[in-house]
């Protein structure tokens, strides 16, 4: 009956799990086609203005969409030996953070090397999202440190993992309310005729919807503690060498 039950639970989250992943890959899809149908493509240096597009394409896949599959790594891979679950969930941090980098260079770019340079960090969304990438790289750096680096006793990373998961659901949603803040700010700074209701504005705006209901189908799976990984036999006999 157990064994059922636990084959529900894993069903239940596939499926959800699945559907949460397409919903992704729709808003990534959705962001290339406004850059590219709406806003010109991507460039770099040689053009400023264009170089700009890097930033919201890349925070929304790394900041969103690579950071929330780290987050769910652990659930969605329940038969992987935690080990390997680790390693993997790091390499998706470190992914997410480096094209985070290279997305807020491409920001900063746009603003310096304009004609007319432009102010930096002035905006609520340039706060938060300055903020939202400070935290992350102390929560990967002190995460590699607490359950990658050997040598720390299990007994200390039980007790930082219940702040490492916190933290990490946090700057998650700072992440999201970064995309809603800097698509309002996007929307408000380049459609003169927003209330006319444009085709770009409705793209704006379904961005918007995608990105919140992705965060919140990504939250739910977090939070069910039903779709918590189960240790394997494996995980045990390590736990007890390492302690």
């Amino acid at each position: 009956m157990e064994a059922r039950s636990e084959h529900q639970k894993t069903k239940m989250y596939g499926t959800i799990y699945s559907f949460t992943t397409s919903l992704g890959v729709g808003l990534l899809m959705m962001v290339l086609f406004w850059i590219l149908h709406y806003r010109g493509g991507f460039a770099w240096h040689s053009n400023p203005a264009q170089q700009f597009y890097w930033h919201p394409f890349l925070l929304v896949l790394g900041m969103v969409f690579l950071y929330s599959q780290s987050i769910l790594v652990y659930r969605t891979g329940r038969s992987v030996q935690k080990k390997k679950l680790k390693l993997l969930h790091g390499a998706l941090h470190l992914l997410a953070f480096i094209l985070s980098v290279i997305g807020l260079k491409a920001v900063f770019d746009f603003h310096n090397l304009s004609a007319t340079p432009i102010a930096n960090l002035y905006t609520m969304h340039s706060w938060i999202g300055l903020i939202t990438v400070i935290i992350f790289a102390l929560q990967f750096f002190f995460g590699f440190i607490s359950f990658l680096y050997p040598g720390i006793s299990m007994t200390l990373r039980r007790a930082i993992m219940p702040i490492h998961i916190v933290v990490g659901t946090l700057t998650f949603v700072l992440a999201i309310i970064c995309v809603l803040t800097g698509l309002t700010e996007k929307a408000l700074w380049t459609l003169k005729n927003y209330a006319d209701f444009p085709a770009e504005g409705f793209v704006y705006n379904f961005i918007g919807l995608i990105t919140i209901f992705y965060g919140l189908l990504v939250l739910y799976l977090v939070g069910e503690a039903s779709y918590k990984r189960s240790p394997l036999p494996e995980d045990e006999v390590v736990l007890s060498m390492s302690d």
